[in-house]
């Protein structure tokens, strides 16, 4: 932003002096602007939902669909922390430092983690011009060691242009017991599931409230608000009423949905009439990663079928309930004159995530910890799928089914069933077209140029200072009211992701067949597949043979891309390889840990680690009144956690091990009135068989053993969305079924807790990473 200069008269006597208020008055966006919203879903393929030919019923979708556009080749980077880079800034994800996860930074300018200064937000571009910016629900695009309390706060919403923010900044987190931050602060969440709560109302419930705030003060004002709900990523939580809406519509299979939902999207001018299916295991052995296999229908028994199915029922409950949540915001829009000139956008991140496993799980914290799950202890939660007491994602033949009719899903970048995603354009007062479909190819990095082309705004060449990158997209606004199958302005547009790889050209596409995590390197081997996607939508007939030197050409043109994107280096090493580089942290880990009550929760990745090692908790407690309880440590949740607590005058300390019945416990007798030192030790004796730590936890009262026995931990975390270290209370959900949430600790003060740790570490890193390389 150019600071303007001063045109007053300065004198030494006031009097004499004439004022200029223009430098120091905010800008004003231009009478009329429109508001913009932007609706990001995540973990969606194009075959999901019912505007787009799919069996999740969309109301509120199909209603903006029918007053706007919908597109056939929009597509994403097949991954959500780097697409949502490319809706913040409108450069490719390379350039904004986001080559996958955060979680997975490394010291290359195309892998950092972090949004340089060289790519202004849309944020900034629009608060700087004179609209309100808010920002809701998910972020994860602020690295791993920045979400704490005491971290910096240079890559939070509130630096990158939002005026407010509320969400949670992780790559997924539980519907009912989300953890949240506030602006910059973290918070626990305003009610519990029991009264009502879930994550997708409460965020519409704030978004009203931001709106509405606005305009009492500010009537005129434009806003622009990026509403990214927790929906469909894992784990899948909805309302019972909502999920019994599906129930035995998924009952035929994934095989028999692809079967129906493809010739409703050719139907409805979604993709051409010859357009045929692909397999639902497209790559051959040792390029494909085995978890990402779909195992075949008619192979399942009748359990497995009844199980599947259910884990649909719940997946398209939760994605419909969120829906009627964001139909409040519209429905209030149109109630206050505001919706005509909006600009919605209604879209999702990639295509539909596959990271369940062939079989799925009601406990992903499962699969995460490398830990089997069985179909029997499965079968128990089938009732109560997609309630607080689960946390499931469904198996990978449901992410081929909802990503039809292409090959693979979310995390190939080089096929479209990782990359093409719905996406729905609404603008009354812009759009003359009601209801119609656009094939135009297009990409993430379009909207941010398209917001900017409807709003009368270029980002600057300059911003505070520093030279920008060049906008990578271009804007989609000529597709209003162009013809369906007119040219797109859209020249070129690379795919990179874990060592997979791809470019488009005028219609053409060249894939590269490489296996992510596989650690081969050796990509100048690579394999390349040729489509012709202006007529073979779906990717099926690969012409590598009958057009080499197009293949060669375009194999070229994707080296060009990445010289000057910053793709380089390609990264297909393991999991554990890749989340063992060393990162840079503000505080670097250490063997003790000292808390105190009153604190907000802290959060995993910055919490003391007692994965696979030996542990002590310490607390300095005085208790004053009799009936003293409550929590005094607790981290995790009831899918995997651990906590110190006084109940019935009694010590406890409850080691719940992946929501496995029944919690590893120890108990104290009673404890009177007086000042102790309470607290546990568990010593590592060895790994169990799927790399769980086995040893023995002592419970102590002062310097006195009052309990013992053997107990198992996690190999990985316990959390994966929340629900982070605790003192004085349990935040969000309860570790342990012996006391609720948050289980406030009274009748005494805590002092302190000390945790204190071995340096040395028991870690499975391989089977660790992997688990920490999905959550995105």
């Amino acid at each position: 932003m150019t600071k303007k200069p001063f045109k007053g008269v300065m004198k030494l006597d006031v009097r004499d002096s004439t004022p200029d208020w223009e430098p120091f008055t905010p800008n004003k966006a231009p009478a009329g602007s429109p508001n913009v919203l932007v609706v990001l879903y995540d973990d969606t393929g194009l075959a999901a939902w019912s505007p787009f030919g799919g069996g999740i019923n969309m109301p509120t979708l199909q209603r903006l669909a029918d007053r706007g556009l919908m597109y056939s080749q929009w597509h994403t980077t097949a991954l959500c922390s780097p697409t949502r880079s490319t809706f913040l800034t409108g450069r490719n994800h390379h350039l904004n430092g986001c080559s996958c996860i955060t979680e997975a930074a490394q010291g290359f300018p195309g892998w950092s983690g972090r949004i340089p200064d060289e790519c202004a937000t849309i944020g900034q571009v629009l608060q700087d011009a004179g609209w309100s910016t808010f920002w809701l629900g998910k972020n994860h695009n602020v690295p791993e060691q920045d979400v704490a309390s005491g971290a910096s706060r240079s890559q939070w919403p509130l630096s990158k242009g939002f005026d407010r923010y509320y969400g949670f900044l992780g790559g997924e987190t539980n519907q009912w017991f989300p953890d949240l931050a506030e602006d910059n602060r973290f918070i626990d969440q305003p009610y519990m599931p029991e009264e009502g709560y879930h994550l997708s109302k409460d965020l519409a419930d704030q978004a009203l409230q931001m709106i509405r705030d606005q305009k009492a003060s500010s009537p005129s004002k434009p806003w622009y608000m990026w509403f990214c709900p927790g929906a469909n990523h894992a784990p899948h939580h909805a309302p019972k009423e909502y999920i019994e809406k599906y129930k035995g519509k998924f009952d035929s299979g994934y095989e028999a949905y692809r079967e129906w939902v493809l010739p409703r999207m050719i139907e409805k001018g979604l993709l051409p009439k010859d357009t045929k299916l692909t397999p639902i295991n497209p790559l051959p052995e040792g390029v494909a990663d085995p978890a990402d296999g779909v195992r075949p229908w008619d192979t399942l028994n009748a359990d497995e079928k009844r199980l599947f199915s259910r884990m649909a029922e719940v997946f398209a409950g939760f994605s419909e309930y969120t829906d009627a949540q964001v139909g409040r915001i519209i429905d209030y829009l149109e109630q206050s004159g505001q919706l005509d000139n909006t600009l919605v956008l209604y879209c999702a991140d990639n295509g539909t995530s596959g990271e369940g496993s062939p079989n799925g799980s009601v406990n992903e914290n499962k699969f995460f910890n490398n830990y089997p799950d069985e179909l029997a202890e499965n079968m128990k939660y089938l009732d109560v799928l997609g309630s607080p007491e689960t946390y499931g994602h469904f198996p990978t033949g449901w992410a081929v089914a909802f990503s039809t009719p292409f090959q693979m899903f979310k995390r190939y970048s080089e096929y479209s069933g990782g990359t093409c995603c719905p996406l729905v354009i609404s603008w009354p007062k812009g759009i003359k077209a009601r209801g119609e479909v656009r094939n135009q190819y297009h990409h993430s990095t379009d909207i941010v140029p398209t917001i900017l082309d409807v709003c009368g705004l270029e980002m600057p060449k300059v911003y505070r200072g520093v030279e920008q990158y060049p906008l990578s997209g271009v804007s989609m606004r000529y597709t209003f009211d162009a013809e369906p199958d007119g040219k797109t302005r859209k020249e070129r547009q690379y795919y990179a992701m874990f060592g997979t790889r791809g470019i488009w050209e005028d219609g053409w596409k060249a894939s590269s067949l490489h296996a992510p995590f596989a650690g081969k390197g050796r990509y100048e081997q690579d394999q390349w597949q040729l489509y012709h996607v202006d007529v073979d939508r779906s990717e099926s007939t690969d012409l590598a043979q009958q057009h080499p030197d197009r293949l060669q050409a375009l194999i070229k043109v994707w080296h060009n891309e990445a010289d000057k994107n910053f793709v380089l280096p390609l990264e297909d090493r393991s999991p554990a390889e890749i989340l063992g580089v060393e990162r840079p942290a503000e505080e670097a880990p250490r063997e003790r840990y000292i808390y105190y009550p009153g604190t907000s929760p802290v959060p995993e990745g910055v919490a003391v680690n007692v994965r696979g090692r030996s542990y002590k908790i310490l607390a300095d407690v005085e208790i004053t009144d009799p009936d003293c309880s409550g929590v005094i440590f607790a981290h995790g949740s009831r899918f995997g956690g651990h906590a110190l607590f006084i109940k019935d005058r009694k010590l406890h300390y409850v080691y719940n091990f992946l929501g496995i019945k029944p919690e590893q416990k120890l108990v104290s007798g009673e404890l009177k009135p007086g000042k102790y030192t309470l607290g546990m030790e568990f010593i590592r004796e060895k790994a169990g068989p799927h790399g769980e730590s086995l040893g023995k936890a002592t419970l102590y009262v002062n310097e006195n053993i009052v309990a013992q026995g053997g107990m198992r931990t996690q190999l990985g975390k316990f959390t994966l969305s929340g629900d982070g270290l605790c003192i004085g209370r349990d935040s969000g959900d309860a570790v342990s079924e012996a006391y609720t949430a948050p289980g406030a600790f009274t009748g005494g003060t805590i002092l302190f807790v000390a945790v204190t740790v071995e340096a040395a570490q028991y870690l499975d890193l391989e089977k660790l990473a992997a688990a920490a390389l999905a959550v995105d």
